[in-house]
């Protein structure tokens, strides 16, 4: 078995994973995996997964609550790697497989544990809808690295995503599903999941310079921002990501009429 990307080659030799990387102009074939990304990258899995457990026991906060630390987790392994020059191949296999289990098919059967099963068909039809977007969304974006603009996301992050859905979970798990909780419940999972694979442009952040100086007030604002999380976590977080996930269609909009005002003028 073999798979091949910008990092090189790597295949299976026995049970040993051999990577080939260009080092000072030649091919490098280099044995075995790096341990410290992908004990995060695992974390990140353990954490999706016991969130589908808990579901299914309708332990739905402490579920919600696993899903966005796998959120963390999964910010983590990337940065760790690139900090230690440990990037792989491999790692980065891994990490989508580990992606597709906490941000795809943990959010989608949570929310079905808690109100989606009620709505036979429809429920796990739209359940699949979010799972089948998810999985797309993590495909096109790693065939698409290294060819956007790195300051955007084409599509809706499916971190961002399972955040939305979790937070809703998280949010109303205390209250008996009825009509309106159930139309929530559709129309936030199967809209996540549409706007993965939606050309929608999201603001990635990537652009920021995280490690130059920033002014003293930069701090107090990150100190408030933890603050004003510590007040209602389950409230803060769901209405933050939901925020960011109606910024994409918002900004389409606004640009599409910015673009019509333009051929009016000229």
């Amino acid at each position: 078995m073999s798979s091949t990307g910008e990092t090189g080659e790597s295949e299976i030799e026995g049970a040993e994973v051999v990577e080939e990387e260009v080092v000072g102009g030649s091919r490098v074939r280099k044995r075995g995996i790096y341990l410290l990304p992908n004990m995060f990258t695992t974390a990140s899995l353990f954490s999706g997964f016991y969130a589908i457990v808990a579901g299914s026991n309708s332990d739905f906060a402490m579920a919600s609550i696993a899903i966005f630390v796998s959120m963390v987790l999964d910010g983590l392994d990337g940065r760790v790697a690139r900090l230690t020059n440990t990037q792989s191949r491999f790692g980065e296999e891994y990490d989508s497989l580990a992606d597709m289990v906490a941000f795809g098919i943990a959010p989608g059967l949570v929310a079905f544990f808690w109100a989606l099963n009620e709505l036979d068909k429809l429920g796990w039809i739209v359940t699949f809808i979010y799972v089948a977007g998810s999985a797309l969304r993590l495909a096109r974006f790693n065939t698409q690295i290294g060819s956007i603009d790195k300051r955007y996301f084409v599509g809706l992050p499916s971190p961002s995503a399972a955040a939305v859905v979790a937070g809703m979970v998280w949010c109303f798990h205390e209250f008996d599903p009825g009509v309106w909780l159930n139309s929530l419940a559709v129309l936030l999972v199967a809209g996540a999941g549409t706007l993965m694979v939606s050309n929608v442009l999201y603001y990635s952040g990537k652009d920021l310079d995280l490690k130059g100086r920033v002014p003293f007030a930069a701090i107090l604002l990150v100190v408030l921002a933890f603050a004003v999380v510590a007040i209602e976590p389950p409230v803060i977080l769901f209405l933050a990501f939901l925020v960011y996930t109606m910024s994409g269609p918002l900004l389409w909009v606004w640009r599409r009429l910015i673009r019509k005002k333009r051929r009016r003028q000229g």
